[in-house]
C-alpha cells in the first residue's frame, strides 16, 4: 500500500480503456500524449499566473489537473497495452511530470499569503520525490509511488486551493503554514520511497 490516491488508479484506469484503444487505433502516440499534456499545463499555468491578481483563472486549475490526471494514465496505457514503449517515452514521462507539476505549482507563489519561498520549497520537493520514485529501477526495485502527497495527492491538494481561491474564497495570514505542510508531508514521502527502494532492493538480494 502506498498510502495515495495513486492507489486509485487501476479503477481509474478500467474507465479510460475502452477510449485508449480508439486512440490506439487512430494512430495517437503515448508520446503525442505526454508532449500535448506539458503543452496545455505550461500554458494553463501561464495564464493563470499572468492573470493571477484576478483570483478567478485559478478555477481553470481544478478542471485541467483532473483531466491532467486521465492524460497521464492514458499515455502509460498506450506505452504499457498498446506495444509503445520506449526509450524516449522512459524520459519523457518523467521529465515531463517534473515540469508540468512546477508550471501548475508556481502560480500559487503569486497569492498572499503563500509567497515564494512556500510554493518554492514544494516545488523542490516534488521534483526530488518524483526523482526518488524514478530512482528505484536503478537499484532494482519498481519506480516507487509511496506518499504521503505524492503527485495524485497533490493535485488534488493544488486543485481543490485552486477551486477555492477562484470561487473567491479567503486566504487568511495562517495559511501560510499551508506550503510547508505541505513540503513535510513531500519531505516523508521521499525517506518512504528511498526506505522502501533500499528495502526492496535488499530483499532481492538474499
Amino acid at each position: 500500500m502506498s498510502g495515495t490516491l495513486y492507489d486509485l488508479k487501476p479503477r481509474f484506469q478500467a474507465l479510460l480503456r475502452p477510449g485508449v484503444a480508439r486512440l490506439a487505433a487512430a494512430g495517437v502516440t503515448a508520446n503525442q500524449v505526454t508532449i500535448a499534456t506539458l503543452a496545455v499545463s505550461v500554458a494553463a499555468g501561464g495564464f493563470v499566473a499572468w492573470r493571477a491578481d484576478e483570483r478567478w483563472p485559478f478555477l481553470l486549475l481544478p478542471v485541467w489537473l483532473f483531466l491532467r490526471m486521465a492524460m497521464n494514465a492514458v499515455d502509460g496505457m498506450l506505452a504499457r497495452e498498446h506495444g509503445q514503449r520506449s526509450a524516449l517515452g522512459a524520459y519523457l514521462n518523467e521529465l515531463c511530470d517534473v515540469l508540468a507539476d512546477t508550471a501548475l505549482t508556481v502560480p500559487f507563489a503569486l497569492v498572499a499569503p503563500f509567497g515564494w519561498a512556500g510554493v518554492g520549497s514544494v516545488v523542490v520537493l516534488a521534483i526530488v520525490s518524483e526523482m526518488a520514485g524514478a530512482l528505484g529501477p536503478m537499484v532494482g526495485a519498481p519506480r516507487r509511488y509511496d506518499g504521503p502527497m505524492g503527485k495524485s495527492d497533490r493535485a488534488f491538494v493544488f486543485g481543490a486551493l485552486g477551486l477555492w481561491i477562484g470561487a473567491g474564497g479567503a486566504t487568511p495570514s495562517w495559511l501560510a503554514w499551508a506550503m510547508p505542510a505541505i513540503a513535510a508531508a513531500i519531505a516523508w514521502n521521499i525517506v518512504n520511497r528511498v526506505r522502501a527502494g533500499v528495502a526492496h532492493a535488499r530483499d532481492a538480494v538474499r
